[in-house]
């Protein structure tokens, strides 16, 4: 990425995060309230993830476990999660300046911060809402639900993939595409 390229993606970031908040800030509002009714908690789910250059920071996401202790899903969060709405709150991060609307998903810990050699490059971006990896693998729950063994085949098979695929992104980085990704990913 050159410097021109992080400077047109940084203001897209911020002047669309701006205008998502304006638009469907009402709609975060009511979904964080109705979470909280209904399958109590805060309604809101913080999460420490790692971030650009392998720093961390929060994220923000709309509540869909009824306990997070045994990741219970409720009938309401199955919904968040289906449509996607559970991510919203994560336009804060991006108006923040820890995430961006598409780039490589920021993972726990154990993942993105012990990358070495050359795939330490995905740390050099800001971590996306959307992007090629989180498209290619939009269904990874479903995937990993039919394993045996859904962490060690996450590591070793799906893992591997998006780190490849998120280092094709890094590599040939374009706005068009970050266009792209964004509306491919509202099309879902």
């Amino acid at each position: 990425m050159t410097t021109t390229d992080k400077i047109i993606k940084r203001s897209f970031d911020f002047i669309a995060s701006i205008l998502t908040i304006f638009f469907i800030g009402w709609l975060i509002i009511i979904l964080v309230i109705l979470s909280y009714l209904i399958i109590g908690g805060t309604g809101i789910f913080i999460q420490r993830r790692v971030g650009r250059y392998g720093k961390p920071f929060f994220i923000y996401k709309i509540q869909t476990l009824v306990n997070n202790k045994d990741h219970k899903i409720s009938r309401f969060g199955k919904f968040l999660r289906k449509s996607k709405m559970d991510e919203l709150p994560q336009v804060i991060n991006v108006l923040i300046g820890n995430m961006s609307f598409v780039g490589p998903r920021p993972d726990i810990e154990g993942f993105a911060d012990k990358l070495e050699g050359r795939d330490r490059i995905l740390l050099n971006v800001r971590p996306g809402i959307t992007g090629p990896a989180s498209l290619c693998f939009k269904k990874e729950e479903e995937i990993l639900i039919d394993k045996e063994d859904p962490d060690k085949y996450n590591r070793e098979v799906i893992w591997p993939k998006k780190v490849k695929i998120n280092i094709n992104y890094v590599e040939n980085y374009s706005f068009l595409k970050d266009i792209y990704y964004i509306v491919k990913t509202l099309r879902l």
